[in-house]
């Protein structure tokens, strides 16, 4: 038994740190960076703003912002990123469904350490209000990771358009 799971860290370890990124979605877009922590030798800490456009749905883009770790570790991208992510979506053109979708789907996913911590972010739909909800939580392997952040983008006509699209026409049942 010892022998399974050390072959499984190794394994992991092995994928961790064979470049395999851990991303759903598009590279996230730097849009700023704002030092929080100087340290004299090494990179500042840093909390940084990405934004991200949703890749089922035209229209809408979300952006975020983590605490990004300086120093040797951070450097080396040894360091464990702390699980603080916050979140605004928002409609900026028409909205266009590009396919099926199911509640819960992963729009965007990047890791935050590593090994075994990884942020997301995933969308839903609110059927009653025709609201598309996007939650980014951080989840880690052994012992969770209760840090969240919601946005809702509420679905309305855009540029002479009558009648906004339904969130609920494109669940996947």
């Amino acid at each position: 038994m010892r022998a399974r799971i050390e072959t499984i860290g190794a394994l992991a370890l092995a994928l961790a740190l064979s470049g395999v990124p851990a991303r759903a979605g598009d590279d996230p877009d730097l849009i700023f960076r704002e030092s929080t922590k100087f340290r004299l030798l090494t990179p500042n800490d840093k909390l940084a703003t990405y934004a991200i456009d949703d890749p089922n749905v035209e229209g809408v883009a979300c952006y975020y912002t983590v605490p990004e770790k300086g120093g040797v570790a951070g450097t080396l991208g040894l360091a464990e990123q702390t699980s603080d992510v916050s979140l605004a979506c928002r409609q900026y053109g028409a909205i266009n469904f590009k396919g099926k979708f199911r509640q819960g789907e992963t729009v965007f996913a990047e890791r935050r350490s590593i090994l075994f911590k990884h942020m997301q972010i995933v969308r839903g739909c609110d059927e009653k209000r025709n609201v598309l909800v996007y939650m980014a939580y951080t989840d880690k392997l052994i012992e969770g990771s209760p840090k969240n952040s919601t946005s809702t983008v509420a679905i309305t006509p855009w540029a002479g358009n009558t009648a906004p699209p339904r969130c609920a026409d494109s669940l996947a049942k």
